[in-house]
């Protein structure tokens, strides 16, 4: 393992900094990156909040946690606030990212260039399915599912994605934590373990159209509620 390989083994994020608001950094960071886009040099606490869909005491307190606290009067810079940001999140480094799996989803994941501009690349695609084994997509070979090992030694990767099958999605995990990934995004629709050193984090995207199915059962509810009065 080589010494760089090492110290990007370290948490970049203080370990006082509560899972929460590190969820919320990267919604400011995204707002942040609007209003960059627009010219805008400072904005206040109360903007940005309401940009991020959270009360302003909650966002300074956030920010507290990065030493940033704003000018009175004048709010943050938008680009200083930009780079506190990003390196707590520990994107001053492009990290390379191998997705595994690339029937529909993966190929829309592969091809989404938000993934670049917030300093993550595609570096590997693999996938088990002999079809698609060896065929080039967005200028990347796929690559079997039996090289995962040899694949992520060989791009230094730390993060790996799954779009694979709910049926897979274990045996994959476990494969990506033995050749030594740290972090696992999960959109297999399972849930996967893993030992207490490697972060996983999932996104369940059945599951969040069943909590917008309660909001409007709720507000169906509730207009038929106010009819009736």
């Amino acid at each position: 393992m080589t010494a760089s390989r090492d110290a990007r083994r370290k948490p970049v994020v203080d370990a006082r900094v509560p899972e929460a608001t590190v969820a919320r950094l990267a919604t400011y960071l995204r707002v942040l990156g609007t209003l960059a886009d627009r010219s805008v040099a400072t904005v206040s606490s109360e903007e940005l909040a309401v940009a991020a869909g959270v009360n302003s005491a909650k966002l300074r307190k956030d920010l507290s946690y990065l030493g940033s606290y704003g000018i009175r009067g004048v709010g943050y810079d938008v680009t200083t606030l930009t780079e506190q940001i990003s390196r707590t999140l520990g994107l001053t480094v492009h990290r390379a990212v191998a997705l595994i799996g690339v029937g529909n989803l993966g190929q829309a994941l592969a091809g989404y260039a938000g993934f670049a501009s917030r300093g993550f690349r595609i570096a590997a695609l693999l996938d088990a399915d002999p079809t698609r084994v060896g065929t080039e997509i967005r200028g990347l070979r796929v690559r079997d599912i039996v090289e995962l090992a040899d694949v992520v030694a060989e791009h230094d990767i730390m993060i790996g994605v799954l779009a694979v099958p709910a049926g897979a999605a274990q045996d994959v995990c476990d494969r990506l934590v033995e050749a030594g990934v740290t972090s696992i995004l999960n959109f297999a629709p399972v849930v996967v373990s893993v030992p207490p050193h490697v972060h996983l984090r999932k996104v369940d995207l059945a599951a969040e159209l069943q909590i917008l199915s309660f909001h409007e059962t709720r507000k169906a509810a509730a207009a038929l509620s106010e009819a009736a009065q």
